[in-house]
């Protein structure tokens, strides 16, 4: 462990051999794949070559970093506690690589944005436009995922930013996460199906005791929240059709075969198809924020995406 301390000293201290930074490339490589001929046929190299720098690695660190009996490989417990160090510093070197590669006019470069479905489905389409036609050569790579998956994300350095929800199930203090807009969340249902709620103009949490629900897959902050706001009202919430995507919820909601709660803007680029219900007061609200790590500046290009972001929903 004490060689793992000192790799991370010498990685801050930007004394890390270049080497070191092709041996942590093939580390993981066979950690994620747990096999070094696969992990050798990724990388486009010779396996025994691969085999030669993990065991210089494993001689550098004064440990065995892979189990290898009986053909398995699998992570020692050193292994496991270099993974994760290994990631962000492959990660740190890639991100330092594309801003120096970045020219001044922003005529290409990467940006990793994470958002959660439902963001993507109803927010990101026109700002994502309007980027792409003012820096064309910019490659935009969007993951769709909870909140919690696209923090996880944003700390090994798999993202350059995330659009997520508040408050985050798992704050960190390595990231930085700047309030973009709080956004009211509505009932949708077939305009075949009786109008939920009591007067059709609005609806109460406590209605929806009566109302079989469309629900999203787990780990969607739509679904937490829906289910906190149901049982906080009293009652355990009855599900028709569960484990959707956006999409796919909103699908079922036109077919009938129940009612779900969206946001406002998702609800409005939907179109024809459903009727969209307003909660009565003080309703339902999510608070959608714009996050970063702390402790590693967005690439150029991922800050000019972070200004266009927060100019167009602040």
């Amino acid at each position: 462990m004490i060689r793992l301390i000192s790799i991370a000293t010498a990685y801050r201290a930007g004394t890390l051999p270049c080497m070191q930074f092709q041996q942590l490339q093939y580390f993981v490589a066979v950690a994620e794949t747990r096999h070094f001929t696969r992990a050798a046929d990724a990388l486009h190299v010779a396996q025994p070559s691969l085999s030669q720098q993990i065991k210089a690695l494993e001689r550098e660190l004064g440990a065995e970093l892979f189990s290898r009996a009986r053909g398995n490989i699998a992570l020692t417990d050193a292994g496991e506690a270099l993974l994760p160090l290994a990631r962000r510093i492959l990660a740190d070197a890639d991100t330092a690589r594309l801003e120096v590669q970045e020219l001044a006019q922003l005529r290409r470069g990467r940006v990793r944005l994470g958002a959660t479905p439902s963001l993507c489905t109803g927010l990101l389409p026109d700002i994502l436009r309007t980027f792409h036609d003012a820096y064309p050569g910019v490659r935009l790579m969007v993951e769709e995922g909870g909140s919690h998956d696209l923090v996880r994300h944003l700390a090994r350095g798999a993202l350059d930013l995330a659009l997520v929800v508040l408050p985050l199930p798992s704050p960190s203090p390595a990231l930085t996460t700047v309030e973009l807009l709080r956004e009211d969340l509505v009932v949708v249902s077939s305009p075949a199906s009786p109008a939920p709620g009591r007067a059709g103009r609005s609806v109460r949490i406590a209605d929806l005791q009566d109302e079989p629900l469309v629900m999203f897959r787990h780990g969607y902050d739509l679904r937490e929240l829906t289910v906190a706001a149901c049982r906080a009202a009293g009652f355990e919430p009855d599900f028709a059709v569960e484990g959707g995507e956006m999409d796919a919820v909103l699908g079922f909601v036109r077919a009938g075969l129940g009612v779900a709660v969206v946001p406002r803007m998702v609800a409005t680029r939907a179109g024809l198809g459903l009727r969209v219900t307003p909660l009565t007061r003080p309703g339902l609200h999510r608070t959608i924020a714009l996050a970063h790590r702390s402790d590693v500046a967005p690439p150029r290009a991922a800050r000019e995406l972070q200004r266009m972001l927060t100019g167009h929903l602040s």
